[in-house]
């Protein structure tokens, strides 16, 4: 694994620099013409930074807006929606920051997520500096100009994040203002299909294999198709289920830009709270959503993805979904567990979640997803 220190340490020398240089006359710009949103977040909480990026083109609608993104999901950002300008990031790879280094200085840096990446937004000479109160270890947020609290009352992440700018909140998504990236979709089954993606990103987060196999052939007595879906170091996850393999399936054999084009043609995606399920509601296919030790109110949507066709399945007030930290942050609605495996040997919360619960979201949503196409034909017959 590649070390950080060779990072941290250009990333200190430059923001040491930069503090001799530019330490006073700092002032907020009325309209900044250049933004950096500053992150090196996971698959879905990059997804969940979408509303900020459409209220940051609203209210700035000639500024350029850069966002740092890891490298692996860059390519999602290819038909640049909102605008907006994608540079591939990870803090282990000095090129890389050195490429966010070399670009023209921002005016404004919105931080959403860890403040440490103040450091760098100082170090590359960023005017302003926006970022959440409440990180720990408070030396953080030193280079923070302007830190903003979080909300008191329950929000899902994507809108909390527009906090961080003034304004009213973003119109709601659709689908049409984040068109798809270029990629081959793999071989698929002629018939209607639903994709079934097992994996997560904490073992904490996944479900019963047997559990798995009731929705999948309840999936397939409804006449659908089902492809599973898993990460790359998942294979075993299908396995279990279908250890005849039988059905379509990826284990990590796709890009996410070819994920899209799979997921753009289903009739559903069943999925566990992990980032699939976010890149899903970007597409606009009708989910079914499992929520774990993960809080379906934090991780759900939200305002912004209100029109998008989900239902979510959990146990709502589990007794244990109580450690309530958002990036380090104490906030006591979160109703959010991030206990690593060593903390939680038995997660009770996904156990909770009963095949009968999911198998009537899925009837549900098959049933608004029919009633959608009918009320389509209704408004356009000779389609």
């Amino acid at each position: 694994m590649r070390s950080r220190f060779p990072g941290r340490l250009l990333i200190a020398a430059g923001a040491l620099l930069s503090l001799l240089i530019h330490a006073f006359g700092r002032r907020k710009p009325a309209i900044p013409r250049r933004i950096l949103v500053l992150h090196h977040l996971l698959l879905g909480d990059t997804i969940m930074l979408t509303p900020l990026v459409k209220k940051l083109r609203t209210r700035f609608p000639g500024a350029r807006i850069v966002m740092t993104c890891p490298v692996a999901f860059a390519g999602l950002f290819a038909t640049r929606p909102y605008g907006l300008e994608v540079i591939p990031f990870d803090e282990r790879n000095v090129r890389t920051i050195l490429d966010v280094w070399r670009q023209p200085r921002f005016d404004l840096t919105v931080i959403p997520a860890e403040n440490r990446l103040s450091l760098l937004a100082r170090a590359i000479g960023s005017r302003w500096i926006v970022a959440f109160d409440g990180d720990r270890p408070a030396y953080k947020s030193w280079f923070v100009d302007e830190l903003r609290p979080f909300p008191v009352s329950p929000m899902a992440w994507g809108d909390l994040v527009c906090m961080l700018v003034d304004g009213p909140a973003p119109e709601s998504y659709r689908p049409s203002e984040w068109m798809a990236p270029p990629a081959t979709a793999p071989e698929l089954p002629s018939e209607p299909y639903c994709v079934v993606h097992l994996g997560a990103s904490s073992v904490l987060r996944l479900w019963n294999p047997d559990r798995w196999v009731s929705i999948i052939d309840a999936l397939e007595r409804r006449g659908l198709a089902v492809i599973l879906s898993a990460g790359p170091k998942e294979r075993h996850l299908i396995e279990q289920v279908d250890p005849a393999q039988a059905r379509t399936w990826f284990a990590g054999t796709l890009s996410l830009e070819s994920l899209w084009h799979v997921l753009v043609r289903a009739r559903l995606l069943v999925c566990l709270d992990t980032g699939v399920a976010h890149l899903g509601r970007v597409v606009g296919v009708p989910e079914v959503l499992i929520f774990g030790p993960g809080s379906a109110q934090l991780f759900g949507g939200g305002e912004f993805w209100r029109n998008m066709p989900d239902r979510k399945v959990f146990v709502p007030d589990f007794p244990c979904r109580n450690e309530n930290l958002i990036f380090r942050r104490q906030v006591p609605w979160a109703g959010h567990c991030g206990r690593p495996f060593g903390k939680c040997l038995d997660p009770l919360c996904m156990k909770a979640v009963t095949v009968n619960a999911v198998l009537g979201a899925i009837e549900a949503s098959l049933d608004d997803d029919r009633a959608r196409s009918d009320e389509r034909r209704s408004d356009n017959p000779d389609a």
